[in-house]
């Protein structure tokens, strides 16, 4: 069918796809009601054909949308009479989902009275109910723990709005405006969305539309498969670990079996750790998201990440193991943990196959949320950090990006104003900047994490909770690179001996004028410490990222490369 469309007809259709699934994204930032959605941004956007393939995403959370095919397999297998107007709801990481906190909605889109396409737009609820406040449960041992719970379901039909529904699900979080309000965000872009690709249809046809859609899939596909074919053949391993599940089993492995043949790569996590019965479990969709992250980081970026680019790739894992638990165990930290662990043993194992493209390790995620009463209003919060981002993995072309974030989210969350922060919330932050020396050292630096130190200024006592990892393993470096610097969190009262923070953690008491000591984690450097360009290494020193002193050896290669530069 792609043969009907000329070349300039399918690059048109590409790019208002791409506007499309982008002017989606900026009306959840404008309209989403809490600060982790219109500030941190912690949200996708892609868009479906009815056979559950990736046609087109915006660039937000790549876990995110990894897993949407998934889950509108789950949306396709439960409905089979949607009608113009309809809406469907799921959040079940058994039924498509990746964890609970974030909750997708699906409207289609019809073209000549054909159902063609979704319009989906997943969003991280800032509260989904359950035993702790903020979406995750360090104590859960089953998934009834962590929260509310959506299976495919049909919010709107034809156009109605089912209030009881909606009554239903705002009932059962603890911010319940908020939650309306980011539910009508979501609702609202992707209908936009679907008036979009209403104009787009009627413009050019159902016919050629889906012809030039069928055309870009098979283009990226084309594209992804040249590369591939570039790198050995041959079977490779990979592995990663956690440190520990919060309930005393520690290096948790993430096993990853890469084969090589032609243009095609297989990847079997068969022999990862068994499943635990901490949330650090993932959900089948959740690990499929993961191993797509690996391989669309190790492509050409102007590839578009779409279905057609994810064909050379096949998935194989074993139900009962950590990347695959079984129904109704505990999975919230899995788009974080073991996201990150699955990426880095797929790239550990590609590195020596394709070096020139593979990154080392990004950091950790150590998430916190904070439960309290504001004394300026009287009103209840619940704040996430999104603050002190951890730093990015180097790479064959540079240094790491620092307080870029975790590899699940390649940059997609960010930690948003601090000013606003302190507006909206009882917060005051002391100071928030780059840790020295916590990048990785290599060839090529990795991205620094932060040190900040926030102090409380509430009234009453309020509880924090804590989800992540990465206090124990840094960033792995790689190809001769060092592991960045791992996390390093702790409280300080008054009159209190300094309280280490763990990484899974419920019922933190916080007390007036606490002051939470963040030193987030920083990149694996990339290639040997003694390739680093002299002046790279003076620049750090100069602008206080590292405090160590040049040696001989770093002052000769900065000699060297001044005088290179002198003579061009």
């Amino acid at each position: 069918m792609s043969a009907m469309v000329d070349p300039i007809t399918r690059s048109v259709v590409q790019h208002r796809l791409s506007s499309i699934v982008t002017e989606m994204g900026e009306a959840m930032l404008r309209t989403s009601y809490s600060q982790i959605l219109n500030s941190s941004r912690d949200f996708s956007i892609g868009i479906c054909d009815t056979r559950s393939r990736l046609i087109a995403q915006a660039d937000h959370i790549p876990v995110h949308v990894g897993a949407l095919p998934w889950a509108t397999r789950a949306i396709e297998a439960r409905f089979k009479d949607v009608v113009p107007g309809d809406v469907f709801l799921l959040n079940d990481p058994y039924h498509g989902g990746s964890h609970l906190p974030d909750l997708t909605a699906f409207v289609p889109v019809f073209a000549e009275g054909q159902r063609m396409l979704w319009t989906i737009v997943r969003a991280h609820q800032s509260d989904i109910g359950g035993a702790t406040h903020g979406g995750y449960n360090p104590q859960a041992t089953e998934i009834w723990q962590e929260g509310l719970r959506v299976p495919p379901l049909r919010l709107y039909e034809a156009g109605k709005l089912r209030d009881d529904l909606l009554d239903m699900l705002a009932l059962n979080v603890r911010n319940g405006r908020d939650f309306r309000g980011d539910l009508a965000a979501m609702v609202g872009a992707a209908n936009l969305g679907r008036r979009r690709l209403d104009r787009l249809f009627g413009e050019f046809g159902r016919a050629m539309v889906e012809a030039a859609m069928e055309g870009i899939l098979d283009a990226a596909e084309q594209q992804a498969r040249q590369v591939v074919s570039g790198w050995k053949d041959g079977v490779y391993h990979g592995e990663a670990f956690l440190d520990d599940d919060g309930r005393g089993r520690q290096d948790l492995r993430i096993a990853a079996k890469v084969t090589k043949r032609g243009s095609d790569i297989e990847v079997d996590l068969s022999d990862s750790d068994p499943q635990t019965e901490s949330f650090v479990n993932s959900s089948h969709a959740n690990t499929q998201a993961a191993v797509a992250m690996a391989f669309a980081y190790l492509i050409d970026p102007e590839t578009p990440k779409n279905d057609g680019a994810l064909r050379p790739l096949t998935v194989v894992a074993r139900q009962g193991t950590i990347v695959w638990a079984d129904p109704d165990r505990p999975v919230t930290m899995c788009t974080s943990h073991p996201s990150n662990e699955i990426v880095e043993a797929v790239i550990k194992a590609l590195s020596t196959c394709c070096p020139d493209r593979a990154m080392a390790g990004w950091s950790r995620r150590f998430r916190m949320a904070i439960q309290g009463e504001d004394p300026r209003n009287g009103h209840r919060f619940i704040w996430h950090m999104f603050q002190a981002r951890p730093g990015g993995g180097a790479s064959p072309g540079g240094d790491g990006w620092s307080s870029i974030g975790e590899w699940h989210t390649a940059g997609g969350i960010k930690f948003g104003s601090i000013e606003v922060a302190e507006v909206r919330f009882p917060l005051h932050f002391r100071h928030h900047e780059f840790r020295a020396d916590s990048g990785g050292r290599g060839q090529h630096r990795g991205g620094l994490g932060v040190a900040l130190d926030l102090e409380l200024e509430i009234a009453k006592g309020a509880l924090a909770n804590t989800a992540g990892d990465g206090v124990r393993h840094g960033a792995c470096g790689l190809l001769g690179g060092e592991d960045g610097a791992p996390h390093n969190y702790r409280l300080l009262s008054a009159g209190k001996p300094p309280r280490p923070l763990k990484t899974k953690e419920v019922g933190i008491v916080l007390s007036p004028g606490d002051v939470l000591e963040i030193r987030s984690a920083g990149g694996g450097g990339w290639g040997p410490a003694d390739r680093r360009d002299g002046a790279a290494l003076a620049r750090d020193r100069v602008q206080d990222l590292t405090t160590q002193e040049l040696t001989t050896d770093a002052l000769r290669r900065e000699d060297l490369t001044t005088d290179t530069r002198k003579d061009m």
